[in-house]
């Protein structure tokens, strides 16, 4: 990395064109001067959902998704993405997007009305490994950013954008050994970019590499499994009777109760580590559990009714372990799960 400042007009031509023109820009992945397949894609089968009956006629809307969850939740054949890498010359990293000729990718909102023209630093082969969805939502920070990270190491100074971050990033970033270089401008003579949305063997791969690295930090003992709180954290998703059923299972099945906006990473590995299920309202808490949850284990989500997000299949299914849900009924500004309906689904998994 060398210092000195460079200009730039390029983010205020893009943002004219925009606003004058409107004209589509092109993907950074049509400019690259080079680009190579990582990992092939790859077809297979997806086994179906563990549910009640009349479960998916209760839902009235969708997340992370351009359907209804019926199909996804059906299991059957899928297509996974190819892992491939693009390799660009010239780019310039402002005010969090890309930019190369008349291509460009947003990677955070912009900090200001009126794009920036400096940029402090100059670097010679980065790789960025952040995406737009990682930078806002720290589940999906978690579940591929940091998957992707491995990646960018292997090919030059690993690359994110310098908007702030939780301690739980900080504290992750510790125990799998990312050191990544937080950028708010920079101009790169070699950028290498990534497409890695398929959930391929390799990336799996990537998956278990990352959860043995969390594991080797605590002693995993199996347990029946563990309730995840949700609360009031992130975007309001308000389950009316969130801790009565976490005690139910704990008093019933014996699930340890983990709320991780009040605990840190050595106590939220140590709690999860071992658990045979992972249970909680569908958001980032969730992955705390199961970026360690083995083989095998199950994850059951409870679902608004409103708001179903079919995004965590996707995980389990790659990760050969069974998922399951319960979508509630609507109460006053949040939603109510049945107890008995979540004892019943957890009895559908495997022993």
């Amino acid at each position: 990395m060398r210092g000195g400042n460079k200009w730039s007009f390029v983010a205020i031509e893009h943002t004219l064109k925009a606003r004058l023109v409107r004209t589509h820009p092109r993907t950074l992945q049509s400019v690259a001067v080079k680009s190579w397949e990582i990992a092939p894609s790859e077809t297979s089968t997806a086994p179906p959902a563990y549910f009640l009956p009349n479960q998916l006629e209760r839902v009235t809307g969708w997340a992370f998704s351009s359907e209804h969850p019926r199909n996804a939740m059906a299991g059957g054949s899928v297509e996974h993405g190819a892992t491939r890498g693009y390799l660009l010359k010239d780019v310039w990293l402002i005010d969090g997007a890309l930019y190369k000729d008349d291509a460009y990718s947003w990677l955070t909102p912009r900090s200001s009305w009126w794009p920036q023209i400096r940029v402090e630093c100059e670097i010679e082969r980065g790789a960025v490994f952040c995406t737009a969805s990682g930078n806002k939502y720290f589940g999906m920070w978690l579940m591929d950013d940091c998957l992707t990270y491995p990646l960018a190491c292997a090919e030059g100074t690993p690359i994110t954008t310098a908007q702030a971050v939780s301690p739980h990033v900080l504290s992750y970033e510790g125990w799998l050994d990312m050191k990544p270089t937080r950028l708010h401008n920079a101009f790169f003579r070699e950028l290498v970019i990534f497409e890695d949305v398929g959930q391929n063997r390799h990336k799996y791969a990537r998956a278990r590499s990352i959860s043995e690295k969390l594991l080797a930090h605590v002693k995993a003992q199996s347990h029946p499994g563990v309730f995840i709180l949700r609360g009031r954290s992130g975007v309001l998703r308000l389950m009316h009777n969130e801790m009565a059923l976490a005690e139910h299972l704990r008093d019933q099945r014996g699930f340890r109760i983990l709320d991780p906006m009040k605990s840190d990473i050595p106590t939220i590995v140590a709690t999860c580590a071992g658990a045979q299920t992972v249970i909680g309202v569908e958001g980032s808490g969730l992955m705390h559990g199961m970026m360690v949850l083995p083989p095998g284990g199950a994850v059951l989500a409870l679902q608004p009714a409103d708001r179903f997000v079919p995004l965590y299949k996707h995980l389990t299914d790659r990760n050969h372990q069974h998922y399951g849900f319960v979508v509630g009924t609507a109460e006053k500004n949040g939603f109510r799960i049945n107890p008995e309906e979540v004892e019943r689904t957890l009895d559908l998994f495997p022993a």
